[in-house]
């Protein structure tokens, strides 16, 4: 009897569990499972966005390609640009070219007549040949900006009496079956004196062919950028070579003053 009692005693005096305690435990393994469900759900939408950036990039990347694959790209586009002064993207190479390429140091510049996919280029002042130019006491050089970031050379004349402009441009390197027209770009600026006798200009062709005439630029309007036309020739399989043009004065006598010379222009005919 002793030891029932003592047993029964011992079983009723037992502590039961605390049903706030379970609760509590019940609790913390639902929020813990919800947090699991999250953090995966977070992993997962992430993954998601991820993905759908990279198929976007990719899609982007496809298209430039497709593109540049779809359009007809221009002659002789390759052996051109590997005088490029600025690496070119191939994923937006034909974008580029149409924007223009600067060759040479800033020399040149190319670029594709969009409408009609043709060659055009302009050749800066250092890339012709100008009696005395590298003596200031007949010219001087200066800066112009060109475009955001590229800087080119501007030659100015101080005093000469001989005037002489020569440049030179490969024709297979401008579009085949094409009519071309080339342009000194000029300005006047005053002080502008000794232009009484109109300049010559001249376009040789490489059968030899010659166009030439007389410019006066004493009339040209000052402080703007104004072409001058040379001439216009056809390029063609049967007169392939370098074609010269000449900017050039010196029987008159007269000192000159007030010229500053850009560049030329070789580019489409309209």
């Amino acid at each position: 009897m002793g030891a029932q009692w003592s047993q029964d005693q011992a079983s009723q005096s037992k502590p039961s569990e605390d049903p706030r305690h379970n609760e509590s435990q019940n609790m913390n393994t639902k929020a813990n499972a919800v947090d699991n469900t999250e953090v995966k759900t977070c992993d997962a939408k992430a993954k998601v966005v991820e993905n759908t950036e990279a198929a976007q990039l990719y899609d982007t990347k496809v298209k430039s390609v497709e593109k540049t694959a779809e359009v007809k790209l221009p002659h002789n586009y390759e052996a051109i640009i590997k005088d490029a002064d600025s690496p070119i993207d191939k994923e937006k190479l034909y974008d580029q070219l149409c924007a223009g390429v600067f060759l040479n140091q800033n020399r040149k510049k190319y670029w594709v007549e969009k409408k009609f996919n043709k060659n055009c280029f302009m050749l800066f002042a250092r890339d012709l040949l100008i009696t005395w130019s590298e003596n200031n006491r007949f010219w001087h050089w200066c800066s112009l900006k060109e475009s955001s970031d590229v800087v080119v050379d501007v030659a100015e004349l101080e005093n000469v009496c001989w005037l002489e402009v020569h440049g030179k441009m490969e024709t297979t390197k401008l579009s085949p079956e094409t009519m071309y027209e080339v342009a000194f770009v000029i300005m006047m600026k005053d002080p502008a004196y000794g232009w009484e006798v109109p300049v010559n200009l001249r376009l040789t062709l490489p059968n030899g062919n010659k166009q030439e005439h007389k410019e006066s630029l004493m009339i040209k309007p000052r402080g703007q950028w104004v072409e001058i036309p040379v001439g216009q020739f056809k390029t063609s399989s049967e007169n392939v070579g370098e074609i010269e043009f000449s900017l050039y004065e010196y029987e008159g006598g007269k000192w000159k003053k007030g010229l500053a010379i850009k560049g030329v222009f070789i580019r489409p005919k309209n």
